[in-house]
């Protein structure tokens, strides 16, 4: 009678157990192909490399050439981290976008922060305007950033009204792009032929300017935000059951979205500033890894950041080998593979629900 009482226990411990191994594989296929993504993007380009040679240059630099040093170290190197740290850092905005608003649809592009700073951006290109005081050569991408901050406190400030929910706010980040796209075909009105031209190859998006430092910087917030954002893993994970479900485990809903938009204000306000507007990554990393992973945010956050990634990547490599010589924006990349590849996942879903 005893062993009968206790099968149940054992067997759900068993099945848990085995369910939280099969997350840590997946987990660890993502970062096996990750860093297969990076050493592919690392070889292609306008003069190819083999994999073995790139390694080589990247662990030990002295024992190679001088010119694929140069190559590795001086321009692809930061381009292809860049990719991954950029990648990431919206996946994680997107993902935790989703979870605070339970809206499947929300994304930074949602909310209206790119929007923002792509408007920032373009006063900076066309006429030089500088929203806050800065060195020669950095007026873009601080106009951009402060423009997104903006984009997200006004959120926050209508978010605070009584009465305002999260579909609420989604509507207003739509609002907010509408307003911003507005703002940015002005500024081409009046720009020059040559203004035009900057502004909208910025808006695609491109990782070809990515510096070390700027890459230093994207790492920092990724840095600072994910330890946050993993520690409140519990309360993200049961926020998705409802605000007043959560509200009766203890948790401070409001107090926890305002820390949440900040975090992710950050997370998508510095990329875009650096590299231009990417869309689909911030919406479709997340929804692959919920899909392979679940909600568990202690699977979930470490998942979304290797799809973010792993998709950004790709995507580099895919725009290095579409036309040889020749280097694609990175965000009709995105958008040409994130497209049809969310679609056939939500489709397969489906399927399997039915």
């Amino acid at each position: 009678m005893t062993t009968t009482a206790m099968a149940p226990p054992a067997s759900q411990g068993a099945g848990y157990r085995a369910l939280v191994r099969r997350k840590r594989w997946l987990l660890l296929g993502f970062f096996v192909l990750t860093t297969l993504s990076l050493l592919l993007d690392l070889a292609l380009g306008p003069v190819g490399y083999s994999v073995k040679d790139v390694v080589q240059a990247v662990l030990w630099p002295d024992s190679v050439p001088v010119q694929l040093r140069v190559v590795v170290w001086d321009i692809r190197l930061p381009t292809a981290l860049m990719a991954l740290a950029v990648g990431a850092a919206l996946s994680v905005a997107g993902a935790q976008m989703q979870t605070t608003l339970n809206n499947p649809l929300a994304s930074p592009f949602t909310l209206g922060i790119s929007a923002a700073a792509s408007f920032g951006a373009a006063l900076g290109l066309a006429f030089g305007v500088a929203l806050f005081p800065t060195v020669a050569g950095y007026v873009v991408p601080l106009n951009a950033f402060v423009m997104a901050m903006l984009s997200a406190g006004l959120i926050h400030l209508l978010s605070m009204k009584r009465g305002v929910t999260t579909e609420t706010i989604v509507l207003l980040g739509i609002a907010l792009v509408f307003t911003f796209n507005a703002l940015l075909a002005l500024v081409q009105y009046f720009a020059t032929e040559q203004a035009v031209a900057a502004v909208v190859f910025w808006t695609m998006g491109s990782l070809t300017k990515a510096t070390w430092p700027k890459l230093g910087v994207t790492c920092l917030v990724l840095v600072v935000t994910l330890p946050l954002f993993a520690r409140n893993s519990w309360a993200l994970t049961a926020l998705r059951l409802g605000d007043d479900k959560a509200a009766s485990f203890g948790i401070n809903v409001a107090r926890l979205r305002l820390q949440t938009l900040v975090l992710i204000s950050l997370l998508a306000a510095f990329p875009v500033a650096f590299v231009g507007t990417i869309g689909f990554v911030g919406l479709v990393g997340p929804h692959i890894a919920r899909m392979l992973i679940g909600e568990d945010q202690r699977f979930f956050l470490p998942a979304s950041v290797m799809t973010g990634a792993l998709l950004l990547s790709i995507s580099s490599v895919v725009s290095k080998t579409l036309i040889p010589g020749a280097i694609f924006p990175i965000g009709v990349v995105t958008s040409l593979i994130g497209v049809p590849f969310f679609i056939s996942l939500i489709l397969g879903r489906r399927e399997r629900s039915w």
